[in-house]
């Protein structure tokens, strides 16, 4: 049996497959939601828990590919793709869209079921073996940064950039993902523009704690964010 505290998001536009998704998940003692359109899942998404999320590729009002990224940029809820596009997979698997794992259709909802237990078991226990964080908080509401007690005066920018490397510590984000975070109103930026903003966000974190590395290059890929050992 499965966590009963778990909740799982199904995101799909046909009613025959959510409905047969959320029968076997309820079986097997997961709670569930079910949304049919991808312009209503980032609100939900930010205002209730949820542990993971089945995410068909194909939706009405915006693609689970836009979504995935989107969702990666603020939520630690593990990502299941649905696909039934063979095209898409090597997309689905990049390091640039966040997703846990993906299932092409048709599928069994056995399969899926199986998946899923799999993948929170391994996000769940990635998240319980991770470390807290060291001295850092961040005041989403003010927008305030302290470490250790002291303020960092932080940008709106930058702040965003912290928030997100913070939120999942130890996950390695492109630069893409990163931009995505920090500009919303999609202005064309360079690639560089998010390693000036890592130095800065480096150099006051160092101010507070001389010494101590917060935020990791990845050579090719970009950064990610460790808390204190």
């Amino acid at each position: 049996m499965s966590d009963p505290a778990a909740t799982i998001l199904v995101v799909e536009d046909e009613d025959k497959i959510a409905e047969v998704l959320r029968d076997y998940l309820r079986q097997q003692g997961y709670v569930t939601h079910r949304i049919a359109r991808g312009d209503e899942v980032e609100s939900w998404v930010r205002g209730n828990p949820v542990d993971l999320i089945l995410l068909d590729v194909m939706l009405p009002g915006r693609s689970g590919l836009e979504l995935c990224r989107e969702l990666r940029t603020f939520s630690d809820a593990a990502i299941i793709m649905l696909t039934a596009r063979v095209e898409e997979i090597d997309r689905l698997l990049g390091l640039e869209l966040g997703a846990d794992d993906y299932i092409c259709k048709p599928f069994s909802p056995r399969e899926v079921v199986a998946r899923v237990a799999t993948v929170l078991r391994r996000t769940m226990r990635a998240r319980s073996a991770a470390p807290k964080a060291g001295g850092l908080v961040l005041d989403e509401a003010g927008w305030r940064a302290t470490l250790d007690g002291q303020p960092l005066d932080l940008t709106a920018v930058e702040f965003k950039l912290l928030s997100v490397l913070a939120g999942q510590p130890g996950r390695i984000f492109s630069r893409d993902q990163l931009m995505d975070a920090m500009y919303r109103d999609e202005r064309i930026v360079a690639d560089r523009t998010v390693d000036s903003h890592i130095k800065k966000l480096r150099r006051k974190l160092a101010d507070v704690v001389p010494g101590e590395e917060f935020i990791h290059s990845v050579y090719s890929v970009g950064y990610h964010y460790e808390d204190r050992r």
